[in-house]
């Protein structure tokens, strides 16, 4: 019966405490410059075009946030290499991102550098031509997102990074460099 007493007193005693784990809430914006390459392939070839995401910042630390997202990437192919050579390579991205990332910063006012990592989807149409693979799907498949980069600004609220998600199931990665700004949520 004591322990039933004592079990039910913490229990009543722990939903008034309401521990707070996310200690502030902002959207950070991005857009940038988007790429894509594929794995494999032999004149080096990368498709530029357009790069947008949204994310929501949830800040657990000063020196963590985890960071839900949701981007669109859109590449395609111009027929040219890196050395603007002919070529019939291609890895064309039309996608829509989603997906959540953890990021791991330096908690320091004016520039901060920081490391993502999360695990997301890509819906949409991918196109992978190489000499090594001939892939064209459209559909859900999912990506790895990696990002490295700085938070600038006294309160680290310009960012400008590069950001890449791996697609292996097609072969290929897209990315950006990107700039974004993060603007703070009332509580």
């Amino acid at each position: 019966m004591r322990k039933t007493l004592i079990l039910l007193i913490v229990v009543l005693t722990s939903n008034l405490t309401q521990a707070q784990f996310i200690k502030e809430k902002s959207i950070n914006a991005q857009i940038g410059y988007g790429l894509s390459t594929p794995n494999n392939s032999l004149d080096e070839v990368v498709d530029d075009g357009f790069f947008a995401q949204g994310e929501l910042v949830l800040k657990v630390a000063s020196w963590v946030e985890f960071r839900p997202y949701a981007g669109l990437i859109l590449t395609s192919s111009d027929g040219r290499d890196l050395n603007n050579n002919p070529t019939d390579e291609k890895a064309e991205s039309k996608a829509f991102l989603l997906g959540g990332k953890a990021r791991v910063r330096a908690p320091i006012p004016w520039v901060a550098p920081y490391v993502e990592i999360g695990i997301g989807t890509s819906i949409g149409k991918f196109e992978t031509l190489t000499a090594f693979d001939n892939i064209d799907k459209s559909g859900i498949i999912y990506h790895i997102p990696f990002s490295l980069g700085l938070e600038l600004g006294k309160n680290n609220t310009f960012d400008l990074g590069f950001t890449y998600y791996f697609q292996p199931s097609v072969e290929q990665y897209v990315g950006a460099f990107a700039v974004g700004i993060t603007f703070p949520l009332k509580n």
